[in-house]
């Protein structure tokens, strides 16, 4: 019985072990294997143009240190999307509406970013937290704005997908409660607000998809100033 909206974003356990790792593990297998065959089937044909043209595209304002990163990278992309995809279905827990996974995986690739940009080009690194032309008692206040600023990027990026899925999922509970209540009662209404569900559940899935792919462009654009 659910008690409360939030209770779907609690993270299960079975006998006392957290499912939390399987539901990290499982969208793996998921994902076709290549071949030694000369023609692949479709879903491998798919997914290596989606892979390539995701690549390109990322990584074409980036300098040849910065194409590094494009396994990594990639390997995220393909990652966030299937669980935010996966995590629309039925019955199933989505791990990216919980804020402490999505923090973990944007605090270390925020820090290798800066990491990189210090021991390869400290001087610059360091002259992004004073803009050029900045008069000079408006100083201290700037750089302690910028480095501000820089410490919250990590932050931004866990909050920003934690949020946008969350509200996402409540959205969907919410209408699919309405209909359920409506159904017996207003049979018109719950079968226009079952319309406007599958229009949300349609807007999700186009957010699932985008989310992912601001979390990874974001990454490469703070990989930009650093490389």
């Amino acid at each position: 019985m659910i008690l409360s909206l939030f209770d779907q974003f609690m993270s299960p356990w079975h006998m006392g072990v957290p499912l939390l790792a399987i539901s990290l593990v499982l969208p793996w297998v998921l994902f076709p294997t290549p071949t030694l065959r000369w023609l692949n089937n479709r879903m491998l044909t798919f997914q290596s143009w989606f892979i390539a043209r995701f690549t390109h595209q990322t990584f074409l304002p980036l300098n040849i240190d910065g194409h590094k990163w494009a396994l990594l990278l990639a390997s995220l992309m393909v990652f966030l999307i299937t669980l935010n995809m996966l995590g629309l279905l039925p019955y199933t827990f989505t791990p990216t509406t919980q804020l402490s996974l999505n923090l973990g995986l944007a605090v270390p690739l925020w820090l290798a970013t800066v990491v990189i940009g210090m021991r390869n080009q400290p001087t610059a690194a360091l002259g992004h937290l004073l803009p050029e032309g900045t008069p000079t008692p408006l100083i201290p206040v700037l750089i302690i704005i910028e480095t501000i600023s820089l410490f919250i990027r990590p932050v931004a990026l866990g909050v920003r997908l934690t949020a946008n899925l969350t509200a996402g999922h409540l959205l969907i509970q919410l209408v699919s409660s309405a209909v359920f209540v409506l159904l017996p009662m207003m049979p018109t209404v719950a079968m226009l607000t079952a319309i406007l569900l599958l229009m949300l559940t349609l807007l999700e899935v186009a957010v699932a998809m985008i989310q992912a792919y601001v979390f990874v462009l974001l990454l490469s654009l703070y990989l930009q100033e650093n490389v």
